[in-house]
Parts: structure tokens; C-alpha cells; sequence
């Protein structure tokens, strides 16, 4: 994945995830490669934590879905828990 793809990634996720939250401004969302491949890590306020997880894991998993359609499947997408 080039670049270009990894930002349009990245802002789509952060577009989607700042419009669900109550504290947007504490949002940050990442592209890290590693030994396992690429993640889009997403850290957000801790209170806002259950939202973007979703009952279920059903919004963390629309979200998996969301990033697999625009950038294939080789990329994964973890909710970073900032609390530890």
C-alpha cells in the first residue's frame, strides 16, 4: 500500500471515529508497521472508549470492515486502551 493509501486510511478512520465520540479532540488515530504488518491504531478519551468499541464489538468490527474495503486486508485496526 503506498502512501497516499495509508493517509486516506488514517483520515477516513479518524473522520468516522471523531463522529461518534464525545471528546473529538483526544482522537488520534495511526498507521504502525510492524513484524505483523500495518495497524491503524486508534486512541481516543477512555470515557469514550465503550462507544467506538460498540455493543458487541459491532462498531470496532464496522470499522475493521470500513479499512479492509478501502485498503485491503492486510491491514488491522486495534483500539488502543489508554488506561494501562
Amino acid at each position: 500500500m503506498s502512501g497516499a493509501m495509508s493517509t486516506v486510511v488514517v483520515d477516513a478512520v479518524e473522520h468516522l471515529v471523531r463522529g461518534i465520540v464525545d471528546n473529538p479532540d483526544d482522537v488520534r488515530v495511526d498507521m504502525v508497521t510492524n513484524r505483523r504488518g500495518r495497524t491503524v491504531e486508534v486512541h481516543v478519551h477512555p470515557d469514550d472508549l465503550g462507544k467506538v468499541i460498540g455493543r458487541g464489538g459491532r462498531t470496532a468490527t464496522a470499522l475493521r470492515t470500513l479499512v479492509a474495503g478501502i485498503g485491503g486486508r492486510g491491514i488491522r485496526v486495534d483500539v488502543v486502551d489508554t488506561d494501562q
